[in-house]
């Protein structure tokens, strides 16, 4: 059996303020094999992008402190890279989108600037960058993307952003795409042709994508297994199918209670009480 491609042992990550030292993430323990989608779960401060930004330790230090574990790709310690390393690792191997677009692409720089940057960085072999910048728009669903590159980001509605987001992301050919809450800042029928896009996306390139969410709903049609955090801490975690036919944890059967269904005569939808699930 080979070696999957990360592996993450034990992971403990604490937020040292003045006043107070905050628990972000207890003991988190998984593994992501190559071209396998994996999502993690959990409301807001559940643990889930901390663990994803401390992968290429993106994480600020302070007051970020990895107080113990291990975090492994492709064999390698990235809790012991330095710093040529680590730009290696960053967007060359690991890359992410994130939820908010707009926050994410730089205002005064045309797209194309911001791909061949990404291009330019991590693929210096490629001769043609406008080529380059044009296929990867051409790729996420930009139509006319030889014009629109020179498009500054304002000039793009939400979705055309996020897909701009998603294709400097694949112009680095990634191992792995980290996928962090991409569709929260966009409406119903653009968040189904963004993950529309990412599933085809993977399978077309065979990289590994890791989806953080909220959102039970968009989970099963996406993701061959799932991870359910709660507080910091893994609670639950198996194929995506089975969690979602069995859930074990009761915090999983709350999520899952969450979702709005087709059909049904509740007038309201179920909110999680935190004290029980605290108490159980």
């Amino acid at each position: 059996m080979s070696k999957p491609l990360l592996q993450v042992r034990d992971l403990c990550i604490d937020f040292v303020l003045e006043d107070r030292t905050i628990e972000a993430v207890k003991g988190a323990t998984f593994d992501l094999a190559a071209g396998e989608t994996l999502a993690i779960v959990g409301e807001s401060g559940s643990g889930k992008s901390v663990t994803a930004l401390a992968l290429t330790r993106l994480l600020p230090v302070p007051p970020a402190v990895i107080k113990r574990g291990e975090i492994e790709f492709e064999g390698r310690n990235v809790l012991t890279m330095d710093a040529a390393q680590l730009r290696k690792l960053r967007g060359g191997r690991i890359a992410y989108i994130f939820q908010e677009p707009s926050t994410s692409l730089n205002p005064v720089y045309t797209v194309r600037s911001q791909i061949a940057e990404a291009v330019r960085l991590h693929r210096p072999d490629v001769t043609d960058v406008d080529a380059e910048v044009v296929r990867w728009l051409d790729a996420v669903g930009i139509v006319d993307a030889a014009k629109r590159m020179h498009d500054y980001p304002h000039q793009l509605s939400g979705g055309m952003q996020q897909r701009v987001m998603i294709a400097m992301a694949l112009a680095c050919q990634p191992d792995i795409l980290v996928a962090d809450e991409p569709t929260t800042a966009l409406d119903v029928t653009i968040q189904a042709q963004i993950m529309e896009l990412l599933a085809s996306l993977k399978e077309r390139f065979g990289m590994a994508v890791i989806l953080i969410t909220h959102n039970f709903g968009i989970v099963s049609g996406f993701a061959s297994r799932v991870l359910v955090m709660y507080r910091g801490k893994i609670v639950e975690q198996g194929p995506t199918a089975e969690v979602l036919r069995a859930p074990k944890h009761a915090y999983t059967r709350a999520l899952i209670d969450c979702i709005p269904q087709l059909g049904s005569t509740e007038k309201r939808l179920k909110t999680i009480d935190h004290a029980a699930l605290d108490a159980a």
